[in-house]
């Protein structure tokens, strides 16, 4: 069984969650681009505040869409440049999968310092590359670790953490496994026993190559993961 391609999702949630738990119980916490607040699960020690600008609706014809979505737990509802809290009023934020969704991703970095305090925690997680999604919200493909290492500074924040997930061939196989669908939808067709077996045969390479990996990730990969803390 081939299982390349498919650790994206749960490497980050995983990287999510022992990340959370290092932030000190009690502590206030804003959900930055909350969006239906999946990970206030893994936030029980801490008091949760679920933000987002609340317009994307799960509806749209152009790219990847979610179908359905739920503003309803959305504690505030604003742009994430200008959110309604006093200056250095939470402990810590996390934004997860957000950035590419913000037309001034900087911006919300510089609302980030304002909001956090001294010695505050930052959890942040992006694509390297990502297809459209979520349109017409989409507004950049991905983030390299040189924006968050020269951004974040910027702005007062240390990097603890910098962590690449997944690799070259892992991102090609995740898009190897997607083929059949966008084989339906944008060239209208099914395809091919052989095809598959190509497909298949795809995978077994790549899997191949991603366990002897060394280092592809800085060309590309799913997404990078931060944790920092306030200077």
């Amino acid at each position: 069984m081939f299982t390349v391609g498919t650790t994206n999702q749960p490497v980050r949630q995983e990287w999510i969650r022992t990340t959370l738990a290092r932030i000190p119980e009690g502590l206030t916490l804003l959900d930055a681009g909350a969006g239906e607040s999946t990970y206030k699960p893994y936030c029980a020690h801490l008091k949760y505040i679920a933000q987002d600008f609340g317009q994307y609706d799960g509806t749209g014809d152009v790219g990847l869409q979610t179908g359905v979505w739920d503003n309803s737990k959305l504690d505030i509802q604003s742009d994430i440049t200008a959110i309604p809290l006093p200056d250095h009023s939470v402990d810590a934020i996390m934004c997860t999968e957000v950035f590419e969704h913000i037309p001034d991703p900087i911006g919300a970095l510089k609302e980030f310092s304002r909001l956090v305090r001294p010695g505050g925690y930052l959890l942040i997680t992006a694509p390297f590359c990502s297809l459209t999604h979520f349109a017409p919200y989409h507004f950049y493909t991905g983030f390299n670790r040189f924006f968050y290492e020269k951004h974040l500074p910027d702005y007062g924040f240390g990097i603890t953490d910098l962590e690449c997930n997944g690799n070259y061939f892992e991102y090609l196989a995740q898009e190897v496994r997607r083929v059949n669908t966008m084989a339906s939808r944008y060239a209208g067709t099914k395809l091919t026993l052989l095809d598959k077996v190509w497909l298949k045969g795809s995978l077994w390479v790549l899997q191949r190559l991603s366990k002897k990996d060394q280092e592809s990730s800085e060309l590309l990969n799913y997404g990078i993961h931060v944790f920092a803390r306030k200077k």
